[in-house]
């Protein structure tokens, strides 16, 4: 019944315009070149070097990865007052010692906390220790899931320590697992892109994440290019941060002693809260009244809870804290486009799945995108264009697919560490670049494969602004960050090859908005116009303008 409902309602929306092929907005002149349709699949929680760091040469190229300079240089991590570890502490139980032999000896942090491990202070291969087969993830299921790994604001700030790449370790919860890496040949999307018949493809390997910290920063960034406001919020929402810019008071837990952070000392005037700090703040960190670790939508769906987002305004451009989505723009220009969600429709239901997750739905923060809300001038109601993920296979088989789609896995889909399997969501992301290869629309779409954050994970690129070895690109005191896996993928790519061309997460939006004449929507910082829109790699592909 549930696939019923989504085709009938992939058929009304095709009737309204909310969905379905639109080819008068397409400028043949603009990045996409001859792509008349975008599907954006936006994975979970993975450095670039966590997944692809072992891809190798594609075509003439080869991928900034294991053996690129600064790859070793900036591997090993250092305590908390700045001199290297020997060993790296292991808090998963598939790799702590023991069960694990203590071969690389003991060791400690500049707490005084000490520790027996089994690695030495270097990225080591997690498919040694825990394989697809493993019975690690929630309820003894298979699937290799590891720990989950602290990805918040602050913290990664002081991870990336200036551009040194070299306190992952020291600012995590999940400690030397930051060091982890896959075994690139082993991915389910990479034997994809290399047996036989598969479409070409292309590898960015400069995009980082368009801000700070975890998911639900990053998905506003992906539809709105910035933090959105939360005036009148509580005092004790914001956060209190050191002068290295760490927010967590980090005491040690009554039971076992041990600190949330296990190598970070304590400092109880510390607080790790949703919003950025109180200003002025310290200096060079962000500060004012702006949501950016987990926060819920006051639309349902939603946990809700104290720390539930008032609605983001982007219905009256009159009023203070206006905002507007990639998603408002598209339609003011009749460009058709969706919001594919798994678990959708049973989470708006009122009956959501176990590991559906509110905060990775970023429209539904907007008014505009209520419940029963009707667009006073064109009596669109905005919330259709949020769908089931089952309705994108639809679309995708019968050729229906809009001009821009979002795809968004439903939480045991999405790669995420700690209740997701990295092999188990990469089946599905071929699951969903199948569908659009099989359906009528392939030869004319372009597939972006990328990763909303780094899930706490190590990555040795420094991202623009981040001291003197940092990528080129525009940067603010939002971002970006750590960097992220990216493909571009079609039927009509003449080429594989690799991109080395900057790019965050808001080139996406970049790239939508200089296709259809749109306006930009960072309105404090202007990121989403300096960014490079995605032409470039299309270039490197052997399709395009410019």
């Amino acid at each position: 019944m549930r696939r019923v409902g989504a085709v009938l309602g992939a058929m009304v929306l095709m009737l309204t315009g909310a969905v379905g092929p639109a080819q008068a907005h397409h400028r043949h002149g603009g990045p996409l070149g001859p792509f008349t349709n975008l599907v954006v699949i936006y994975q979970e929680n993975h450095s670039f070097d966590n997944l692809y760091a072992g891809w190798g040469r594609v075509g003439a190229q080869w991928v900034d990865g294991r053996g690129a300079p600064g790859y070793a240089r900036r591997s090993a991590q250092v305590r908390q007052d700045g001199t290297p570890y020997r060993c790296l502490y292991q808090n998963d139980p598939s790799l702590a010692s023991p069960p694990l032999p203590a071969t690389c000896g003991t060791d400690a942090a500049s707490n005084g906390f000490s520790y027996a491990s089994h690695f030495a202070n270097r990225p080591f291969p997690i498919n040694d220790y825990i394989t697809p087969e493993s019975l690690t993830c929630p309820g003894g299921t298979p699937g290799g899931c590891t720990r989950d790994l602290v990805h918040r604001f602050y913290q990664e700030q002081y991870q990336l320590d200036g551009g040194r790449m070299d306190r992952y370790s020291t600012g995590s919860d999940a400690t030397g697992l930051t060091q982890g890496y896959y075994d690139t040949r082993q991915l389910p999307i990479y034997q994809y892109l290399h047996a036989a018949g598969a479409p070409h493809y292309v590898v960015a390997d400069r995009f980082f994440q368009a801000a700070f910290g975890g998911s639900f920063l990053n998905h506003q960034y992906l539809v709105a290019a910035q933090a959105p406001p939360w005036r009148g919020a509580p005092a004790a929402a914001h956060s209190v941060v050191d002068a290295e810019g760490f927010p967590n008071p980090n005491p040690p837990a009554a039971d076992t002693g041990v600190r949330p952070y296990p190598l970070h000392g304590s400092n109880p005037a510390l607080n790790d809260g949703p919003l950025t700090q109180a200003c002025p703040g310290r200096a060079g960190f962000a500060c004012g009244d702006y949501a950016v670790n987990t926060v819920q939508p006051s639309n349902p769906p939603s946990a809700g809870g104290a720390t539930t987002l008032p609605l983001v305004n982007n219905v009256d451009p009159a009023a203070p804290d206006y905002r507007r989505t990639i998603g408002d723009e598209l339609s003011e220009r009749n460009v058709a486009w969706a919001w594919y969600a798994g678990g959708w429709n049973d989470a708006a239901a009122g009956h959501p799945g176990p590991l559906f997750q509110y905060h990775h739905q970023p429209f539904n923060y907007f008014a505009r995108y209520a419940p029963g809300y009707v667009d006073p001038r064109t009596g669109e109601h905005p919330r259709d264009h949020l769908q089931d993920e089952t309705a994108f296979f639809s679309a995708a088989r019968s050729g229906g697919l809009p001009a821009v789609s979002f795809v968004k896995p439903y939480g045991a889909e999405n790669e995420h560490p700690g209740y997701a399997s990295t092999d188990n969501g990469e089946r599905h992301l071929v699951d969903l670049i199948n569908a659009v290869m099989a359906g009528p629309q392939a030869a004319r779409t372009l597939i972006v494969v990328t990763y909303d954050e780094f899930g706490g994970q190590w990555d040795h690129v420094v991202p623009p602004g981040q001291g003197r070895h940092a990528t080129p690109g525009p940067s603010d005191e939002y971002g970006p960050g750590t960097r992220i896996p990216a493909l571009l993928i079609s039927r009509s790519l003449r080429a594989s090859g690799v991109d080395h061309t900057p790019y965050d997460t808001t080139s996406i939006l970049r790239t939508i908005e200089q296709q259809y004449g749109l306006a930009t929507l960072d309105t404090r910082f202007g990121r989403d116009a300096r960014v490079n829109d995605m032409g470039p790699a299309l270039r490197v592909g052997g399709v395009g303008h410019r």
